[in-house]
């Protein structure tokens, strides 16, 4: 958390403003949101100042702003933002007062606006930023330490029959493969769980189990349920996730399995399960998810 719906929540919220925007001031307020952020390249806020941004990308949990002029050496530059358990990335104006768990700020001028304060905001120091380096991936440029990711499934470069055969050959549970940002990205605990629910698959199901129609019907199942959160602006259990205005999602009314432990199977009526997964919980139905 957040995932793949609230980055781009806030991929979405960020871009009218930040696209065209001239970075005019940075100041790091706490070092280790630094943390992917290679020094030997150069100066985090040194390779920011004076720069414009020239478009707000995403894949996966990672989103990512190109930067006008050229970087280190013949590379172009971007600044990188992954959001880790807490990040907010929040707009406001000049003059407002400093958010709680205030880590990097910017000072941003719009081509056609008054200067605002963007804010990155991480209570628990999971989430960084970095300036890093385009690389060519397939038919996109992305960050260097994207590279290693796969493309999202909202995505036009996901492929559909790739994912199938590489899923079913894999040796592993079903929500474990899912959770592998290099098989799928941009999927977490939320969403697996609640995708594996809507096919009626177990999540420690063996993998290479999944007949072609069953490894099909979950894939489909992951993007209705990304779409449906990205479309609820995204999932707030707390003030750990809120959109660039402060604002709370409201996908969390809509949650048939996460987070839903003793409550009534929208389906069948039986009481949901948790169980411990991977130092988190997978809820499921006993019901209609046999494993």
């Amino acid at each position: 958390m957040p995932e793949l719906p609230e980055v781009e929540v806030v991929r979405l919220g960020l871009e009218p403003a930040i696209v065209g925007a001239t970075l005019r001031d940075v100041r790091v307020l706490e070092p280790r949101s630094l943390k992917r952020h290679d020094a030997r390249r150069g100066d985090f806020v040194g390779m920011l100042i004076g720069r414009t941004v020239n478009s707000a990308q995403r894949r996966g949990k990672f989103m990512w702003f190109p930067l006008d002029g050229s970087g280190t050496g013949d590379h172009v530059d971007a600044l990188v933002t992954h959001l880790g358990m807490s990040g907010q990335v929040l707009l406001n104006t000049r003059d407002a007062s400093p958010e709680r768990h205030l880590r990097i700020q910017f000072v941003i001028e719009p081509g056609d606006g008054e200067p605002l304060l963007m804010s990155f905001v991480d209570q628990r120091i999971f989430g960084s930023m970095a300036v890093d380096y385009l690389v060519a991936v397939g038919d996109r440029w992305v960050p260097s330490q994207v590279a290693h990711i796969a493309p999202d499934p909202l995505e036009p470069a996901f492929d559909d029959e790739r994912f199938v055969a590489a899923i079913r050959a894999k040796h592993t549970g079903v929500k474990r493969a899912i959770l592998d940002q290099t098989l799928i990205s941009g999927v977490g605990n939320i969403y697996a769980d609640e995708a594996l629910w809507a096919s009626k698959i177990h999540g420690e199901r063996a993998t290479e189990r999944l007949t072609r129609a069953q490894a099909e019907s979950l894939l489909a199942e992951i993007r209705v349920v990304l779409q449906k959160a990205l479309a609820e602006g995204g999932t707030s259990f707390d003030e750990q996730y809120l959109n660039v205005n402060g604002e709370s999602g409201y996908f969390a009314h809509s949650l048939n399995a996460y987070g839903q432990t003793g409550r009534p199977c929208p389906r069948c009526g039986t009481p949901i399960v948790r169980k411990s997964f991977m130092n988190r919980g997978s809820h499921f139905c006993p019901r209609c998810q046999r494993r």
